[in-house]
């Protein structure tokens, strides 16, 4: 009886926690409001401490990461077009919430005024890491050898499905 009992569980529950999982874009995913994340922390990230370069959105753009201190870590993002002018930036952080390690950004404008309302913030969860992946909500971080960095974003499109981009860094420290 307990064994019948223990099958049914798997059998119930395993699709799911399955179900629970979208595949939005070829490198990225999501999961329900709902669902517990695995487990991480901002040291988790420290491998992506230092100073990176590369292409996106047409441009050129830089990453810089501090290693994680206090239970989270910092960073900076810029893009700059082929015309050599600024485009926006990024501050950004990697901190624990109600457990759940997160990544919230905020936007920039050149001049430095703010896209997000003064108290708001885009925001990541972590969902799991997977080999030399990180996978957040929409966001997948991608440890590429000891030089690389490829970054996977969903971006909603008007008609609701997602296109990816992707960003592809090389370490300048």
């Amino acid at each position: 009886m307990i064994k019948t009992t223990w099958l049914l569980i798997a059998i119930f529950t395993i699709p799911l926690s399955l179900s629970a999982q979208t595949k939005l874009t070829e490198n990225t995913i999501r999961i329900d409001k709902n669902v517990t994340s695995s487990k991480a922390s901002a040291e988790d990230m420290n491998w992506m401490a230092g100073a990176w370069s590369g292409e996106a959105f047409g441009g050129s753009v830089k990453e810089v990461w501090a290693k994680a201190e206090g239970g989270s870590m910092m960073g900076l993002f810029s893009l700059v077009s082929k015309e050599n002018k600024p485009v926006f930036y990024e501050f950004m952080l990697f901190s624990v919430e109600n457990e759940n390690l997160v990544l919230r950004l905020k936007h920039f404008n050149p001049d430095m005024t703010g896209w997000e309302e003064k108290d708001k913030f885009v925001s990541f969860r972590f969902i799991k890491r997977d080999g030399d992946r990180f996978y957040f909500q929409g966001l997948t971080y991608e440890k590429a050898g000891d030089t690389g960095l490829n970054i996977y974003l969903a971006l909603r499109q008007k008609d609701k499905s997602y296109k990816e981009e992707i960003f592809r860094f090389k370490r300048i420290d």
